[in-house]
């Protein structure tokens, strides 16, 4: 009887520091209540307009997920806007309408119903340029086309992380929190999101991830904890990345480096 009693102690305990974060989250959270249909969706202001920008441009963005999930996981999108193009396109995957996948266009940085947007990559020029024919190319062979679940995956976060490893301009990291990225198209190994390491998992209940961009992750039933050496952090479920150093794309790749809202943030 002492084994049986040592092993469920120890898995509440993993349970409860699982989430702790979740639930700090929601302690903090303005959102309870708030129908979908009256929350913010106006622009951040964070994309040049189009108007206003001749180049090529590629963004890849997150946001809190609507509601109770927005405890757990972020929402994440890319969007796009060709060489002289009057608008982006956006390039996001839900689970209402006739098809997941969504192209369209529309402003690329509003609000995820009532959560701030945070730009976690942004490319110009050329490099944009060879980047959206390879995201057109990725998205048509996105191969949970009809496939929606929002946990594991396949999910918005699944979408994004498929693009992301097809296109090798796109070296982005995404949040421990986009749960649904560890959720695999083929096979129980693939590389990182970023392209600078390798995984394991399990149809995303479980896996672990080691890589120089995202660090090492510890994938449990979805929620990913980990540290991150290079940003000096610690990843915590719900909460996110902790730490003295931003964690995303290398920025000397940017345009211009924006100062965006964590989202990490209850907020």
């Amino acid at each position: 009887m002492i084994k049986p009693l040592q092993w469920l102690i120890r898995t509440t305990i993993l349970l409860l520091v699982l989430l702790a974060g979740p639930a700090l989250i929601a302690a903090c959270s303005s959102q309870s209540g708030q129908s979908w249909r009256d929350a913010d969706r106006s622009s951040a202001g964070i994309a040049p307009q189009p108007g206003q920008t001749e180049e090529a441009i590629v963004q890849v963005y997150g946001a809190r997920a609507y509601s109770w999930r927005g405890d757990f996981a972020i929402h994440t999108w890319i969007a796009t806007k060709v060489r002289g193009a009057s608008t982006y396109e956006v390039h996001d995957v839900t689970g209402w309408g006739y098809t997941t996948v969504r192209s369209r266009p529309g402003e690329p940085d509003t609000a995820w119903y009532g959560n701030p947007p945070m730009l976690l990559a942004d490319l110009r020029g050329e490099k944009a340029e060879a980047a959206i024919i390879n995201i057109r190319t990725a998205i048509d062979a996105y191969p949970f086309a009809n496939e929606y679940k929002a946990w594991p995956g396949p999910n918005s976060n699944t979408f994004v992380a498929w693009v992301i490893r097809q296109v090798p301009e796109l070296n982005v990291a995404l949040p421990n929190i986009a749960i649904g990225k560890d959720y695999l198209a083929d096979g129980v190994f693939a590389k990182a999101p970023s392209g600078s390491g390798y995984q394991f998992s399990l149809n995303g209940y479980f896996g672990l991830m080691a890589s120089i961009r995202e660090g090492v992750e510890l994938n449990i039933l979805g929620l990913n904890i980990g540290i991150d050496p290079l940003a000096l952090a610690v990843k915590l479920p719900g909460i996110g990345h902790i730490g003295l150093r931003d964690p995303w794309m290398d920025r000397s790749t940017w345009h211009k480096a924006p100062v965006v809202e964590q989202v990490s943030d209850a907020d």
